[in-house]
């Protein structure tokens, strides 16, 4: 060629150049719409904020339940921040995350329909089940065990069970799980057998938490949904806080009532007259008849009490009270009738006051010094009342205690 181009070359390149641009196009939006995905929707269309918000707040209840419930597990302090709500597919989950790790399937049985899965790291669950079974964290074994497994499922149904309480109590319905099953899973194989296949294929969402665990631990771990049931959680979240709001709408005022018409002036009524004098020979009505008022006065209704005018007021007369000695046969069987209630007799060898730190603290082998000297008198306490002091004594194989001094009011 003599280096230049005709037009008809040049439109030639032109349409070239648009057709492949429209090919990218199209594999372009084949991409977004999810791929190999089983579902043609856009990812960002898969939730609408609101249920990606429902999500999150109810994943941040769940884990502050669980990690509370984490804390008396293992005696050490448990720090899990606010989740962080997104969309994921497997390759996602297989190039962010270390391997192997523990899956921890969950199934919710009752209340909501549907599972999720948990996954810790390998290293994280070593040193949780070591705290666990009372080390101090280091000692970590090189492989993950069976006990390892167990130990964390145990653990994960303690969390995932105040979790589930906690969800109840936001949704309004009872929510239960079935006990969660731990499982060492390789990212790149084995997972179409642990019954996780479903995640494969589709687009789910994942709720990522950090967790700081002493200093021993400042790692994260995730939490995956399927899209269903992130939908069934919203229905049934949003559906408790329409209930809250309408419960919590005061009720109409009642209407104003109509004014009463004004009062129409009255004739003026004579002044009354004084009562008849009462008849001294008046007898008694005849046994089952109604007594007429003695001043001439119409009788007033039952549950009233109405004072004719000028009826003068008399203070109430008692009979004196006679002082003295109770008679004591009858005291006798007043005791008696009390004889057989039981009371609750507590021998008190000491006490002390701690702080929530100190009590915190306590374990097997700890040392408690209370605020009495060895063989100095114990305290027995009937009913809560401090009532005598004694020595500790042993009958055969039991304690007992030797009353030496019983204590004597005024």
């Amino acid at each position: 060629m003599d280096g230049m181009l005709s037009q008809e070359e040049i439109n030639a390149l032109l349409s070239g150049m648009e057709a492949g641009s429209a090919g990218d196009d199209s594999s372009t939006s084949a991409e977004q719409s999810g791929g190999g995905s089983s579902t043609s929707q856009p990812v960002e269309e898969l939730l609408t904020p609101e249920e990606k918000d429902a999500i999150g707040e109810v994943a941040n209840i769940s884990m502050g339940t669980a990690a509370t419930t984490l804390f008396t597990l293992l005696n050490t302090v448990v720090d899990i921040t606010v989740p962080q709500v997104s969309y994921a597919k497997w390759d996602d989950l297989v190039a962010a995350y270390d391997r192997p790790c523990v899956f921890v399937q969950l199934s919710y049985i009752d209340g909501i329909d549907g599972n999720n899965v948990l996954i810790l790291k390998e290293q994280d669950v070593k040193i949780i089940t070591d705290l666990m079974m009372g080390g101090d964290g280091t000692n970590v074994a090189d492989e993950l065990s069976d006990l390892h497994l167990s130990a964390i499922s145990e653990a994960m149904n303690q969390m995932m069970g105040s979790s589930a309480t906690s969800l109840s109590q936001m949704l309004g319905k009872k929510v239960d799980i079935s006990p969660p099953v731990a499982s060492l899973v390789d990212l790149n194989e084995g997972v179409a057998d642990k019954g996780l296949s479903d995640y494969l294929t589709e687009t789910f969402i994942r709720v990522t938490f950090k967790m700081e665990i002493g200093d021993l631990i400042d790692s994260e771990i995730m939490q995956l949904y399927p899209i269903d049931l992130a939908k069934e959680i919203y229905t049934a979240f949003s559906g408790a806080a329409t209930e809250t709001v309408a419960a919590a709408e005061p009720e109409p005022a009642p209407a104003a009532p109509a004014p009463e018409p004004a009062p129409q002036p009255q004739a003026p009524q004579p002044m009354p007259q004084a009562p008849p004098a009462m008849d001294p020979n008046m007898q008694p009505p005849p046994y089952g008849q109604p007594m007429m008022p003695p001043y001439g006065y119409p009788m007033p209704p039952m549950g009233d009490t109405v004072m004719p005018p000028g009826a003068p007021a008399q203070s109430a007369q008692f009979s004196p009270f006679a002082m003295g000695m109770p008679n004591p046969v009858t005291q006798q069987e007043n005791i008696d009738l009390i004889k057989d209630v039981p009371l609750d007799v507590t021998v008190e060898l000491g006490k002390t006051k701690k702080s929530i730190k100190e009590i915190l603290d306590i374990s097997p082998g700890t040392i408690i010094e209370l605020d009495k000297l060895a063989g100095e008198p114990v305290d027995v306490i009937i009913n809560g009342k401090n009532v005598a002091k004694g020595e500790v004594v042993v009958i055969e194989e039991s304690f007992g205690v030797r009353v030496t001094e019983i204590f004597k009011q005024q």
